[in-house]
């Protein structure tokens, strides 16, 4: 029973530690303009939800269950669940990024064309768009 609640929570924290991970990765490629990916930020995304994952584990271990932690048998496993969850993240986070991008640019960075797909994505529902009116003094 607590080996299963275990690994859900850690798969919980896996989930939200790359999610988070991708995020930083986007922008940091942004401010350093690079326009492919890059490798290292990879490689240092897997090892830091890793890491994460793994202290979820030993907390959950050792502080609720009771048992003690084999950490070479579980660095295999979490391992093992990392890489398809963050493949599948990123490349889920990659298409969501080229098909709402704002605009397309050439290599001079100058703006080509907007984003109709931006365009059309609502910013705030219609009901807030009038929420201040009141208070503008007309």
């Amino acid at each position: 029973m607590y080996t299963v609640l275990t690994y859900f929570v850690t798969l919980f924290v896996i989930m939200i530690s790359v999610f988070v991970t991708l995020f930083f990765k986007n922008e940091l490629e942004r401010i350093f303009g690079e326009k492919k990916d890059v490798l290292p930020f990879h490689i240092c995304n897997v090892v830091i939800t890793l890491m994460v994952s793994l202290v979820a584990y030993a907390v959950m271990t050792i502080y609720i269950s009771g048992n003690e932690l084999d950490l070479k048998l579980q660095l295999v496993i979490h391992v093992l669940i990392i890489l398809p969850i963050y493949t599948l993240g990123h490349f889920a986070f990659k298409k969501y990024n080229s098909v709402y991008r704002k605009y397309l640019t050439t290599e001079n960075t100058k703006v080509v064309v907007l984003n109709e797909k931006y365009l059309k994505k609502k910013k705030w529902p219609s009901r807030f768009e009038n929420y201040n009116s009141n208070s503008k003094g007309k």
